[in-house]
């Protein structure tokens, strides 16, 4: 079982932190660590709307702005990774992330849930693993099931693995779900995990375990107090300690045990938390989770315009986006519709940031 921690963009830009960060991780019994390569026009529309910091409000956009570093950054954190033992994974968000990534030759590279209707990005990473042959993992939160299938169908299953996931932080454990896991992974014939977004340390970890998840990640930071983005869900590095600890005890009982040895794991940990495993366990069957369906086609990729535009004119492929809506505007048709907007003619004006709509190309009475 492989244990990734996600740091994220808690570096906030320090090469030095990102450094303690990766030492704390790897020093916890981490496998990988991964990280974001951030460029807010990539993800989000400069009018997407605000977040509430310890230092105030600021636009998201320019939250995800800060972040911003360049690949002299990651490529150090990448070697600095290999020479502590470890594996380095990290998220793109659109076509220039995904290009300098490839340019240092990550170990592998993650598909962060909200991106995996982000087509045209998971066209490129299929590319690039045509002659690459690169690891990818795919999270897949905030997604239906034939979302999941359309974006495997893109990426391929060499090679591939399936993270079961939800997008909401801190993501309430008795949502998760667990009992998905190998069904997911039968129905898509690829190793399954999952990414925990929920706060503690044993159950969901120790409960993926005991359904047979193969990977599972978890935020890691050196204190809950500071201002990432992610900080707050996050484990600091005893916390991270104890739950690679609990993972690697399951894993010793399922070499002892074999088949039985899920039961054997769910026992021990109904004395921890008596009946609330059943619930973290739920049904196994693949559905938004309760915490995060208000927020299906927010979160996930939507088509944007860019510019303010008049009716009459030509949409250009570079006059779209393909962002997140997050906060205040409202999402737009999904990806896969970019190459048939491209090119036609708008019948009304329309603002920068505005949801593309197919109405937006249509006459009155259409």
């Amino acid at each position: 079982m492989e244990i990734i921690a996600e740091i994220g963009t808690s570096h906030g830009g320090d090469i030095s932190k990102a450094k303690e960060l990766i030492e704390t991780a790897v020093g916890a019994g981490a496998d990988w660590v991964k990280f974001q390569w951030v460029y807010a026009e990539e993800i989000l529309h400069p009018q997407t709307g605000y977040v509430s910091l310890p230092t105030g409000r600021i636009r998201l956009f320019d939250r995800f702005r800060e972040l911003e570093v360049g690949q002299k950054f990651f490529r150090e954190c990448l070697e600095f990774t290999h020479s502590l033992g470890a594996k380095f994974m990290c998220t793109p968000f659109g076509m220039r992330s995904l290009c300098e990534l490839m340019e240092i030759k990550p170990d592998a590279v993650k598909i962060a849930s909200p991106e995996l209707n982000h087509i045209p990005l998971l066209e490129s990473l299929a590319e690039f693993r045509k002659s690459e042959k690169i690891q990818v993992v795919m999270s897949s939160g905030v997604s239906k099931l034939r979302d999941i299938e359309k974006a495997i169908e893109i990426t391929g299953t060499e090679n591939a693995t399936l993270l079961h996931c939800i997008t909401f932080y801190p993501a309430p454990e008795d949502e998760y779900n667990l009992s998905v896991i190998p069904n997911l992974s039968r129905i898509f014939g690829i190793p399954c995990g999952v990414s925990d977004h929920s706060l503690d340390p044993v159950l969901v970890p120790s409960l993926a375990a005991a359904v047979g998840a193969t990977m599972i990640e978890k935020h890691i930071t050196l204190s809950k107090e500071t201002d990432g983005l992610d900080d707050p869900v996050a484990l600091t590095g005893e916390q991270f300690a104890l739950m690679n600890h609990c993972v690697r005890q399951c894993e010793a009982v399922i070499r002892q045990y074999g088949e039985n040895a899920g039961d054997y794991i769910k026992k021990q940990l109904r004395e921890e938390y008596g009946g609330r495993i059943e619930k973290v366990l739920g049904s196994g069957t693949k559905r938004l989770a309760a915490a995060e369906s208000a927020n299906y086609g927010r979160t996930n990729r939507s088509l944007h315009f860019l510019r303010d535009m008049k009716s009459g004119e030509r949409v250009a492929e570079s006059d779209i986006g393909v962002l997140r809506t997050e906060k205040e505007l409202l999402p737009g048709i999904t990806p896969e519709f970019l190459g048939t907007v491209a090119g036609a003619i708008l019948t009304r004006d329309v603002p920068s940031g505005k949801g593309v709509e197919f109405e937006d190309f249509m006459k009155k009475g259409e």
